[in-house]
């Protein structure tokens, strides 16, 4: 067996400097759009009594929905035995990592008061799925942390195995957890579903390899390294396989709730009468996530095309995007029926009305500064850790691996 040689990320020092400064130059940004809100209130911003989770929520829970599925490539490497994913597996927890804390940061600069964070961490409602996810967000950090180390230390290797079960496991109780924070809420009709939870599995394995293969081919074209081919098309038929799965779970969740008479009118609501939520569903979600990208990774016009790996792995993440985004403001945008089976003549509590929502810039930067956190922390990570291979070209027998 070929013994993979592992090498910091080096470049030119003022790429790998401009590049940087390009990134922490956005990091002040969101920090900037963090503090005028803070400073002004929620007023400013496009939330209300009705849609209190807003924009930048949705981009937290992406990050966090793709940091799982990230680590899916170590899990293959040393879990499952994948000889071609098992030099990838220290970029791929490095990676999930840096995604979480993009997440979580932009989840606590959005609660309003980041300050009160030591009263989520010391004091717990073991009730609530909020509780629950605390935990299971810092012992992601922890599990991932000693996998990373039982990876990189030859003296810890033989630790590596049981640590990478662990973490196989830890972060599918992770996407749980956060899958089941939607389907625990029965309040709203679009949410109470226990579907909920597997459906965010498997969303989080496609996400975080998206993410996976568009941070991997830009760190490796941007120092001059060699990926194989074959390398390259193991993974792009496993996120089309990915791709496949969250619109065969996306179909189940609707017709599992056009079943129930009392989901019909949240789901012709998000199919038919949304508006811009029927938009971001059939043309985001469906065409750009889904379609598009199956075309792309499965067309044999493009078998041995990077650049249509590439553009397949973006549409994945921005269709997964919308998908969130349908999810989590969609979901609350459809009136909650506060008296099941009775009519409400007049209210001022906006009873029966579609809540309205435009995000404004501060939302938006903010939550696209989580991105940029997870991807400032990968490039210093790898500047300083020995992470990538020096080279990821097939092995000589590549097609018996």
């Amino acid at each position: 067996m070929i013994k993979t040689k592992y090498r910091e990320l080096y470049c030119s020092s003022p790429r790998y400097w401009g590049g940087l400064a390009s990134l922490v130059f956005l990091i002040l940004l969101g920090m900037g759009a963090a503090y005028y809100m803070e400073h002004n209130g929620h007023f400013v911003t496009g939330m209300s009594n009705q849609i209190v989770w807003g924009l930048p929520h949705v981009f937290a829970i992406f990050l966090i929905v793709a940091a799982s599925g990230a680590l899916n490539v170590a899990s293959i490497g040393s879990v499952f035995g994948g000889p071609l994913y098992k030099p990838l597996g220290r970029f791929s927890g490095l990676l999930a990592i840096g995604l979480l804390a993009g997440g979580l940061v932009v989840l606590l600069l959005d609660l309003g008061r980041p300050d009160r964070l030591i009263v989520a961490i010391t004091t717990y409602n073991f009730k609530s799925i909020f509780a629950w996810n605390i935990i299971l967000y810092t012992g992601f950090f922890t599990i991932v942390g000693l996998y990373l180390w039982a990876m990189m230390d030859r003296k810890f290797e033989k630790f590596k195995t049981p640590i990478g079960f662990a973490a196989f496991f830890w972060r599918l109780a992770l996407t749980t957890g956060t899958g089941s924070i939607f389907g625990f809420l029965v309040a709203r009709e679009a949410y109470d579903a226990a579907i909920m939870a597997p459906m965010f599995i498997i969303m989080s394995f496609s996400y975080g390899l998206a993410f996976f293969i568009i941070t991997l081919m830009a760190a490796y074209w941007w120092a001059d390294r060699t990926i194989g081919d074959l390398r390259l098309a193991r993974l792009k038929n496993l996120l089309g396989v990915f791709v496949g799965s969250v619109l065969y779970f996306a179909l189940v969740y609707h017709l599992t709730n056009l079943y129930v008479t009392q989901h019909h009118g949240v789901e012709r609501f998000i199919l038919l009468d949304g508006g811009i939520y029927t938009a971001m569903f059939w043309i985001g979600q469906v065409v750009i996530g889904g379609i598009i990208p199956l075309f792309l990774l499965y067309s044999p016009a493009f078998a041995t095309s990077r650049f249509a790996i590439a553009v397949a792995s973006m549409l994945v993440l921005i269709g997964g995007f919308f998908q969130i985004y349908v999810i989590v403001i969609g979901g609350q945008a459809f009136p909650m029926n506060l008296f099941p089976g009775k009519e409400v003549l007049e209210s001022s509590f906006f009873d029966g009305v579609v809540a309205a929502y435009s995000p404004t810039l501060a939302e938006g930067l903010l939550g696209f500064a989580g991105v940029v956190v997870a991807m400032t922390l990968v490039a210093i990570g790898a500047r300083m850790l020995r992470v990538l291979p020096e080279s990821l070209e097939d092995p000589a027998d590549a097609e018996c691996v």
